[in-house]
């Protein structure tokens, strides 16, 4: 297929979605709160705030920024609204204990890769700093940050919010959780021989899949266990709708293991074709995993806190499918340039550029979800974290679709600014949707309410700080490189010498970061152990049991 046909069908497939979304105005689809986007609120329950992470104090104040809330009159339905509360409190008892050591893993990764992430940076500007040992060089480490984030943190955390969120959005119980308890000590067996086979100097050498194949079985077979719960929960729901959320994170947790048997069968890629697969994959499991289980989180979590529906149902089932239509061929701009047909990287291009569709439809229902409610930022810390984490999904989609242009990609490819904008989006949106969730429901889980708060706010300024440095230094720095490596009367050298100051910076920010994730970190392991201040009750909705009780269910 030609160029010219390609961009003619895509043009084709633009004005046709343009008349849907005329069509869909006429007909009143875009009206706020629909019935559908109420099914994650029981009756009578719209008004009134929820934010585990508050003190007795803080959540008053939250709940008179939203205004007061009224409990209904009618009897029936106070009778209704309890028994839809206890039935809540049932699927989160359910949840509990396998939630809480997903989350567990998930910070020890967290914890692992930013230490190795940092010694990565140092190395950048002191290519001395530790290099006595072969697995402490630069090209190991590096690798090792990467796959701790990426099968470690990222998965781990991802996993837990979902378990946890999905019996609640189905209003049943998690059936099964037992598989994925056996499936998360399998993937993280998987990983740890996986990460040791990378220090020894064993790895496929393709980005993203560094693991070598055998050793992936593990993740395979123990993705396809913590998988199975969520199946057999979904057969038994008591919902008849499925809420946007259940969509999202549904549809990544059946991505992602078909991306991955895909790019890891042994013996199926080769040459041009596995670089083509590489970056196919590379780039999916960006977009069609940690994207939609955090966009999920967020269309959970931001009207929860708020006690409002989000205003637009029928733009965020939009947004879902517009993901889904335009993300999978996304990958290929990597390849601008490489030895592939040029089809392949225009279909890139403009499905890059169509990715513009689901980040507007998802930026425009954030941004009124929240308009007249952006004050409540001041007193929720979890849904600071998540609400900045929307608005970075939208700048790294945006900037990715840029960067997809040929005229862009010639000076960033690369280099460093292409790194700065992948932890744009892993980072700057995934990973601050995931800390926001987890401050939700560690005290669900625990029955106990998060001892020190001011350590919440603590992580968030310094991560936010140590980000920001980190982003703005690295993108700089990256495309003065670019610059100098276009240049063909400057020496290579030159686009070397002149990132220096930006990776110094880089380090500075990074050190920031892994300051503000041992602080997260300590707070996890303070609220497990119930040290510090014993805080339990005010903000929870039912009456703490004991600890064994709490975390029954699995």
């Amino acid at each position: 297929m030609d160029t010219v046909t390609i961009l003619l069908l895509t043009f084709i497939l633009s004005v046709t979605g343009l008349f849907i979304f005329i069509w869909s105005l006429r007909k009143n689809l875009f009206d706020d709160n629909p019935a559908a986007a109420r099914v994650i609120f029981s009756e009578g329950e719209i008004g009134r705030v929820e934010e585990p992470a508050l003190t007795p104090g803080q959540l008053q104040s939250l709940q008179d920024t939203v205004g007061a809330h009224k409990m209904p009159d009618d009897p029936a339905k106070v009778a209704r609204m309890q028994a839809e509360l206890a039935s809540r409190i049932q699927a989160d008892r359910s949840t509990s204990l396998i939630t809480f050591v997903f989350l567990s893993c998930a910070i020890v990764w967290l914890v692992f890769a930013s230490t190795a992430g940092l010694i990565s940076s140092i190395k950048l500007h002191q290519p001395d700093f530790l290099t006595s040992q072969a697995w402490m060089t630069f090209g190991r480490m590096r690798t090792l940050h990467l796959n701790a984030v990426a099968y470690g943190w990222c998965p781990m955390a991802a996993f837990g919010i979902a378990i946890w969120t999905i019996p609640r959005l189905l209003k049943t119980e998690l059936v099964g959780g037992r598989f994925a308890l056996l499936g998360c000590m399998l993937w993280n067996a998987g990983l740890i021989a996986g990460l040791g086979s990378i220090a020894a100097g064993f790895n496929s050498g393709l980005e993203w899949l560094e693991i070598p194949w055998q050793i992936s079985i593990l993740l395979v077979i123990g993705g396809a266990l913590i998988g199975l719960p969520l199946v057999y929960t979904l057969q038994n729901r008591r919902v008849d709708h499925l809420y946007v959320s259940v969509w999202y994170m549904g549809a990544a947790l059946f991505w992602f293991p078909v991306l991955y048997l895909v790019a890891k069968i042994p013996g199926l890629h080769f040459g041009v074709e596995q670089a083509t697969m590489n970056w196919w994959y590379g780039h999916n499991v960006l977009g069609l995993y940690y994207t939609p289980i955090a966009l999920g989180t967020i269309y959970y979590f931001l009207p929860k806190i708020i006690g409002r529906p989000i205003q637009s149902y029928n733009l965020s089932l939009l947004g879902f499918w517009a993901l889904a239509f335009f993300y999978g061929q996304v990958g290929g701009h990597h390849l601008i340039g490489g030895p592939v047909p040029g089809w392949l990287v225009t279909l890139s291009i403009v499905q890059s550029i169509m990715m513009v569709v689901p980040v507007i439809a998802f930026s425009v229902n954030q941004h009124l979800t929240m308009r007249g409610h952006f004050k409540t930022l001041v007193y929720s810390p979890t849904l600071r974290f998540i609400v900045l984490g929307g608005m970075m999904y939208t700048l790294s989609s945006l900037q990715g679709s840029v960067e997809a242009l040929r005229s862009v990609n010639t000076i960033t490819h690369f280099t460093h600014f292409t790194v700065a904008h992948a932890h744009l989006g892993l980072y700057g949106f995934f990973s601050l949707v995931m800390f926001g969730a987890i401050y939700f429901v560690m005290p669900r889980v625990m029955s106990w309410e998060w001892p020190y708060p001011r350590l919440i706010a603590l992580h968030f300024w310094l991560i936010v700080t140590g980000f920001a440095i980190y982003f703005v230094g690295l993108s700089i720095g990256g495309w003065l490189q670019g610059l100098d490596m276009l240049d063909p009367a400057k020496p290579f050298m030159d686009s070397v010498r002149v990132t220096i100051p930006y990776l110094e910076a880089r380090s500075v920010g990074g050190s920031i970061m892994t300051l503000g994730h041992l602080v997260f970190a300590f707070h996890f392991v303070s609220m497990a152990f119930r040290n510090g201040p014993a805080r339990i009750g005010p903000a929870l909705f039912h009456r703490r049991t004991a600890p064994t009780v709490a975390l029954k269910g699995a």
